[in-house]
């Protein structure tokens, strides 16, 4: 069931946002974090924030602390995917989209192969 929250909010440069949602994904002790730099790639959005949890539980928990921390610093969710199903949670920040698989999910879509074309960023 889809969810659209509300209006998304520039409190952050869209990189800075995206960077901060790739660390609280690794916070939650979320697998496999990557972010992929879009721009020049496609116009639908920047960057994309790619993680995986170990179980539903694990997915919806990532997902929910990303929405609450970033909702903090002014950056509001335009719209959610997954989110009580915790298989594959996509929480779309309009210029920045964060995807957090199930394992079997993520190897299913394979969706770093999909957008190999965009540049890692490193979130460290």
């Amino acid at each position: 069931m889809a969810t659209s929250l509300s209006t998304a909010t520039p409190a952050r440069e869209p990189a800075s946002a995206a960077k901060l949602a790739a660390v609280l994904c690794q916070d939650m002790k979320a697998n496999d974090v990557v972010l992929l730099n879009l721009q020049g790639v496609t116009d639908m959005t920047d960057f994309f924030v790619i993680a995986s949890g170990t179980s539903d539980t694990h997915v919806r928990a990532i997902g929910e602390h990303v929405v609450a921390v970033l909702k903090k610093e002014g950056v509001r969710v335009h719209h959610t995917e997954g989110l009580q199903q915790g298989r594959w949670v996509l929480l779309d920040f309009v210029d920045f989209v964060v995807h957090i698989f199930h394992p079997t999910l993520r190897s299913f879509y394979q969706i770093e192969r999909l957008w190999s074309d965009a540049d890692v960023v490193a979130t460290d």
